[in-house]
């Protein structure tokens, strides 16, 4: 016959000791992969457990979307997925499909549900505040080291509310400006916009590949990374440079 054992008697003042659990231990190992959001440092961001499931869950979106899936694991297989996303497509069409892409990773509820309790608190400054925090904090995987620094808003304040990429991986491993903004840039700033009530604008540097969000603040009427062109190390720069031969225009195709 089984032992009974007594369950222990904790005193009001007393708190239990909890014992890890799988959970806990998952945990510990993704926050034991993240690095130190330090603005000055320069090093690469190491993915953890939960980081690769972000990204699975990233790219099986895409592939609905896309109704393609590459041959390549990981990382380099979610950039071919990207790439394809533009093929076939207009610009304007592609960047449609990527904010459907970045719904379908939300409830619906909780979208309208920030939108109608947050954004509108503070003349939106606390809603672009939290967001901006839960970007560096849960978007590393994608983009590499993040760290949250302050943005000067159209009324003189300045808030806590952007978040600078040091190097951004996806703009570095697909190499183009056109998937950079019309799989990233532009539809990222429509879906906080239009889905979350807050405005975003985002601004890549294609020289060293850095990108700087600023929540709060609309993009402008006339964008100049819309002009940018292509990348030397771009796959389609050969046939940019052929047509800027003939064209005299130097902007990617894509953007």
């Amino acid at each position: 016959m089984a032992t009974l054992h007594p369950l222990p008697f904790y005193s009001l003042h007393q708190k239990p000791q909890l014992q890890s659990t799988n959970n806990h231990r998952l945990f510990r190992l993704s926050a034991q992969s993240r690095e130190t959001i330090d603005p000055t440092s320069s090093g690469q961001y190491t993915p953890g457990v939960i980081d690769r499931v972000f990204l699975n869950l990233f790219r099986n979106k895409m592939v609905q979307e896309v109704g393609w899936d590459s041959e390549k694991p990981g990382y380099d297989g979610l950039i071919d997925v990207a790439n394809r996303l533009m093929v076939a497509r207009t610009n304007s069409e592609t960047k449609d499909a990527a904010v459907r892409i970045l719904r379908s990773l939300f409830p619906p509820l909780l979208l309208e549900l920030y939108k109608i309790i947050f954004a509108p608190i503070a003349q939106g400054k606390l809603a672009a505040v939290m967001v901006a925090r839960v970007t560096a904090l849960s978007c590393q995987w994608l983009m590499g080291v993040c760290t949250v620094n302050n943005v000067d808003l159209p009324d003189g304040s300045s808030l806590p509310s952007g978040v600078f990429v040091e190097r951004c991986k996806y703009l570095e491993e697909s190499k183009c400006v056109g998937t950079c903004v019309n799989t990233c840039k532009l539809p990222t700033q429509e879906f906080f916009m239009d889905h979350m009530g807050v405005p975003l604008l985002m601004e890549p540097n294609f020289n060293d590949y850095s990108c700087q969000f600023k929540f709060g603040i609309s993009p402008p009427e006339e964008d100049s990374t819309l002009k940018e062109p292509c990348l030397e190390v771009c796959p389609n720069a050969t046939r940019r440079r052929t047509a800027a031969i003939d064209t005299h225009e130097m902007k990617c195709p894509k953007a």
